[in-house]
């Protein structure tokens, strides 16, 4: 089977999206990060309808208050990992429980992201045959820096990344360069520039709901 150039180069059945909502939400007081307000909506539900006509599924990775995250209709998987371990923890939990070829992850916290984001990541792996597609953004300094909670990775990598995290590994970046990874940048005209601007207090929180068109 050929692809045009107009069609997706993974079908988007093909790919689970993975919400990150486990964190301890430290710099926000404890509270938990996914269920605070955003435009009327708890954030992870408004991440949760904003991925998921990128995906043919979609599941949260959450530590706390589960049935809440269950009321959004989808499925929930505490770590597997114990203490808190980081993304990484959560991107296991998703390989573990993931049932298509792809798994895209996205945090709880970062509400703007593409309408298009998992289309270019697939896009993109696919052209260079790599492993995992990482997002990068432009930052006011004009640098491109990677977002590595912003990732597509195939399914398959799941051994690997238990043998990491069981040998201690907890930095996204450490265990992605083990792979062929390919970087992603959303830096296109039309490209928000707070798509990837992710609430760490509730007064950002504030900030960025005004901001918002």
């Amino acid at each position: 089977m050929t692809h045009s150039s107009e069609e997706p180069a993974i079908h988007p059945s093909e790919i689970t999206g993975l919400i990150l909502a486990g964190g301890r939400g430290s710099r926000m007081g404890g509270v938990d990060k996914g269920l605070q307000n955003f435009n009327g909506l708890p954030l992870a539900l408004h991440t949760l309808m904003r991925l998921q006509p990128q995906v043919g599924h979609v599941m949260v990775n959450a530590n706390r208050n589960l049935s809440a995250y269950e009321s959004f209709g989808a499925d929930v998987w505490p770590d597997s990992l114990a203490d808190y371990a980081g993304p990484l923890a959560g991107f296991l939990t998703g390989l573990e429980r993931c049932e298509t070829p792809y798994m895209v992850t996205v945090p709880c916290d970062t509400p703007l992201f593409a309408l298009d984001l998992v289309a270019r990541l697939a896009k993109a792996l696919v052209r260079e045959d790599a492993d995992i597609a990482m997002a990068a953004a432009r930052e006011e300094d004009g640098q491109l820096r990677t977002q590595p909670v912003f990732c597509l990775l195939r399914t398959e990598l799941m051994e690997s990344l238990v043998a990491f995290t069981h040998a201690g590994g907890r930095k996204i970046d450490a265990w992605t360069a083990q792979h062929t990874t390919v970087v992603v940048p959303f830096d296109l005209p039309h490209d928000s520039t707070n798509a990837f601007f992710n609430a760490n207090t509730l007064a950002e929180l504030q900030t960025l709901e005004k901001s918002t068109p």
